[in-house]
């Protein structure tokens, strides 16, 4: 969400020591066990050390990601000892254990938090499994996952959920615990996991500590939100796929451009590696995502057969400034200009040769920021937003009109990060009304971000007046549900009336249809 200004600054330090300095923290090497380190193996814990749950992600047809981080104090850092410990992991086809398919053991590094990340291989396809991790005589919950389909084969339906923006000050998950009621095959995150703010007092709940910024501070501001039983439940029952926003590390940064003036790059750098760091120790990524220095490969593809065919994507790490400040402005002048940038180019690139070779009914792009351009200004004055897509209008074209030149297969997209919903037609042209629709939008509101909701906003009621790609809009706080089938997408918004104290109730205050070979979607 926009918030301040920032001016377009140059670093004053010289172009070859600012790449040198860059090409020297991207270089630290992948944390790991030498040869003669101790290794713990029966560990004497002064408490749990299992109370940040269990997580599982990642889906493919033969595996999963297993993920647990040990903590008898989690959001008190460098409370356990700073030693190896071996941890042992079980995948059961029962509850119980019964059936044990798969077990190993694998090493809580210190130096990554004794966070345990567990590729599993060797799976059925699409079957649930159970799971578990043992730390001398403690052993964790019991965590529930499911495989993908193989790549070939065409399921009858799935489900998922998706969510963003979950602000611990802003209220409670109160959606969570519906979200659990629900047969779901996945969850996705669009990023706001964490907030990097610091603790206000009159606020429904407090954030630990001041503004966070090393890597002990991002550890113990994940840890406080793990903690939230109703998160901790969810990635216990459920595989999750996640990416990132901005709040993870620092608000509306893009690339290597902080939001703040005065941040040099080796302060920035500093805290992005600190911030990439604690996301990888608390989320359950594959090596493929372990972080390199200050960068980390997030974008990546999570295939459920020939149904649907999930691009994460991450539009922060690889963006050019935003044109002009991150505001509301006119889309003139560097809004145009052909070397800005939303993903990057080996992103694009990535995204565009994912697509064609795609063999998925459902084509679904997993990110960020709206990428509708919706005007919010009143009359002539138009007015749209520098940090989302319209802010890189020569990249949101020449995505849109790849999906169109190229026919690709009912691409999707969902959003998170604007706290409220939207559906949108994506159209090829949207100064021309009749411009072809290309593709569609759902945008999930926050889980907790911004407060109850629920409340009209006057520039936004103006601007789904006013853009007439807009399907719907509300501001309710919650989280949306889709159910996917060979022929149609069905996709249920879940709203929480309130969310500044438990318990909230679930109400559904809109369905859209989305026909297979037929882009933009209808009321149901």
């Amino acid at each position: 969400m926009q918030r301040c200004q920032k001016s377009n600054r140059r670093y004053g330090l010289p172009r070859r020591e600012f790449l040198k300095y860059t090409a020297a923290v991207s270089a630290i090497p992948h944390l790991g066990l030498r040869a003669g380190d101790p290794v713990t193996i029966q560990p004497r814990f002064g408490g749990n050390p299992f109370r940040l749950g269990v997580a599982s992600g990642d889906p493919e047809p033969d595996g999963i990601v297993l993920w647990t981080r040990l903590a008898t104090e989690p959001t008190v850092p460098e409370t356990m000892p700073q030693e190896i410990i071996k941890t042992r992991w079980e995948v059961a086809t029962d509850e119980s254990f019964g059936n044990v398919v798969q077990s190993g053991t694998a090493l809580a590094l210190p130096q990554l938090g004794h966070s345990v990340h567990v590729e599993v291989a060797g799976l059925k396809p699409h079957h649930w499994y159970f799971y578990r991790f043992h730390a001398g005589s403690e052993t964790s919950p019991v965590g529930r996952t499911r495989t993908a389909p193989a790549k070939n084969a065409m399921p009858d339906r799935m489900r998922f959920a998706f969510t963003s923006c979950q602000h611990y000050e802003s209220g409670f998950f109160n959606g969570y615990p519906h979200m659990q009621k629900e047969d779901l095959d996945l969850v996705i995150h669009l990023g706001d996991y964490i907030y990097e703010y610091a603790g206000q007092d009159k606020r429904p709940r407090k954030h630990i500590g001041g503004e966070i910024v090393g890597l002990n501070d991002y550890r113990t501001r994940y840890a406080q939100y793990r903690l939230d039983q109703t998160l901790q439940e969810t990635h216990r029952l459920f595989p999750w796929l996640v990416t990132w926003d901005d709040h993870e590390f620092d608000n509306n940064y893009a690339d290597l451009v902080s939001e703040q003036d005065g941040v040099s790059p080796e302060e920035f750098l500093a805290r992005r590696m600190n911030a990439y760091q604690a996301y990888y120790e608390f989320m359950p990524l594959r090596r493929r995502s372990f972080p390199q220095g200050p960068h980390m490969t997030l974008y990546r593809r999570c295939q459920f057969g020939r149904l649907a065919n999930f691009h994460v994507l991450d539009t922060r790490q690889y963006r050019t400034d935003q044109p002009n400040g991150d505001h509301q402005k006119p889309m003139t002048g560097k809004v145009f200009d052909t070397t800005a940038t939303m993903l990057g180019e080996k992103q694009e690139h990535w995204l565009m040769a994912n697509l064609l070779k795609s063999t998925s009914t459902w084509n679904v792009l997993a990110q960020q920021v709206m990428m509708a351009p919706l005007n919010r200004g009143e009359g002539d004055q138009r007015r749209y937003s520098m940090d989302q897509w319209p802010g890189y209008e020569i990249s949101r074209r020449r995505l849109l009109k790849f999906f169109h030149e190229r026919s690709i297969p009912n691409p999707v997209v969902l959003t998170g990060d604007i706290h409220l919903n939207w559906v949108n037609d994506l159209q090829l042209d949207f100064q021309d009304p009749k411009s072809p629709t290309v593709g569609t939008e759902l945008v999930g509101t926050a889980m907790t971000s911004g407060g109850n909701g629920g409340n009209q906003i006057p520039e936004y009621e103006r601007a789904a007046a006013q853009n007439d790609f807009v399907r719907w809009y509300n501001s309710n706080r919650g989280y949306v549900s889709c159910e996917l089938t060979p022929k149609m997408w069905t996709t249920d918004f879940r709203a929480t009336p309130f969310v500044d104290k438990p318990g909230s109730p679930i109400l559904t205050p809109a369905s859209f249809v989305i026909t297979q070979g037929r882009p933009g979607a209808e009321k149901s």
